[in-house]
């Protein structure tokens, strides 16, 4: 393995104190390019959710814009949103983020946003609408609590049981050719789903959990998304922070947080889990990188056509975490990580199983 040293440093320079905004337009990172119909994008984007929802103790309007403009600075290139999270908050938090930008800069920032998802008074999930007119009505709020005039890439959050998806993504190719939407993206379907999608109009990326814990994608899904030319925007490379080498055993979460319901973060389970991560954390330490960066790099590396979303939430976490465009793995590196973390070794299903029948049957 090879470490390369960053070639800008202002981002770790903007831990100390609030970001007014990027003063200029975003330096390039290095690139990838959302399948064979999508846009470019940087390597690793921004997952703007736990900033203001299903995490307890986030750190605030403050930090979170802060970050948010951190990463614009650094030249990351893609935010991705759900207009349901926080109940459209994670929304307006980007949309004061991105107001004051130069135009130029905002031409270069890709917004990747979730629809459909129902929410219930006590604010849990009572299903998904992929109706077309839902999927109209939705795109119309996500834009005016963005302040923006189009969004990049817009996908149903999960697949509608009700609503045949050639209904929902031939509603959202409508608003393509009407401008308001560029691209034409899915979200934890699986492989048959894809196909028909596709059948009905280009799709640019599929969003799915892939991370050294879940690895399911790569049985059937992987290779038909590359079948079509189908890109991946990966969330969850970190396993909620359950990998990224900062996660205590003795950690409490508050009733409000997402990761109190998950088998992998519960009793025995995270037992198991954690001494996974301890034995990347030797492989890290030999390297002299992070366990979030190596993690993180591990990701990277399985293709040119899979893009990270990094959940980072304050300026601190998104600095190391960029610090994984430096980390290159060769094949013993590679070898090394999979030794430590073999594939199906994580203790606990990724989601509580009221959460997995939401997953269009691929886990």
């Amino acid at each position: 393995m090879t470490w390369r040293r960053p070639a800008r440093c202002a981002i770790f320079g903007a831990m100390t104190s609030p970001s007014p905004g990027p003063s200029h337009s975003p330096a390039p990172l290095p690139s990838r390019t959302l399948g064979a119909h999508g846009p470019a994008v940087s390597a690793l984007g921004l997952g703007c959710m736990g900033m203001s929802a299903l995490y307890a103790g986030g750190p605030g309007p403050a930090e979170s814009v802060a970050t948010l403009h951190a990463a614009l600075d650094a030249g990351v290139t893609l935010l991705d949103t759900g207009d349901f999270y926080d109940m459209g908050g994670n929304e307006m938090l980007i949309g004061e983020a991105l107001r004051g930008v130069s135009p130029s800069t905002r031409e270069q920032v890709l917004l990747s946003v979730k629809f459909g998802a129902l929410r219930d008074p006590d604010g849990g999930f009572a299903g998904f609408d992929g109706r077309p007119v839902a999927v109209r009505n939705a795109l119309l709020y996500s834009l005016r609590r963005l302040g923006v005039d189009h969004v990049d890439v817009y996908r149903l959050a999960r697949l509608d049981p009700a609503v045949p998806i050639e209904e929902t993504v031939g509603a959202v190719a409508e608003l393509v050719r009407a401008g308001l939407v560029r691209h034409v993206g899915l979200s934890e379907v699986g492989a048959a789903t894809v196909r028909r999608a596709a059948a009905v109009t280009p799709i640019a990326d599929l969003q799915i959990e892939y991370s050294l814990l879940s690895r399911g994608i790569e049985r059937e899904i992987l290779p038909t998304l590359r079948e079509l030319g189908i890109g991946v925007t990966a969330y969850g490379v970190l396993s909620r922070g359950l990998i990224s080498g900062h996660w205590r055993a003795d950690r409490r979460l508050d009733a409000a947080d997402f990761r109190r319901t998950s088998p992998r973060f519960a009793g025995d389970n995270l037992t198991h889990n954690l001494r996974l991560v301890e034995a990347l954390r030797a492989v890290a330490d030999e390297r002299g990188v992070s366990v979030a960066q190596l993690a993180i790099a591990w990701v990277l590396a399985q293709g040119e056509d899979i893009v990270p979303l990094v959940g980072a939430r304050t300026r601190e976490r998104l600095a190391e975490s960029l610090g994984a465009l430096s980390v290159a793995l060769g094949p013993e590196d590679l070898a090394a990580v999979e030794a430590a973390v073999p594939p199906g070794a994580a203790a606990g299903a990724r989601y509580a199983p009221g959460q997995t029948a939401f997953l269009d049957g691929q886990g």
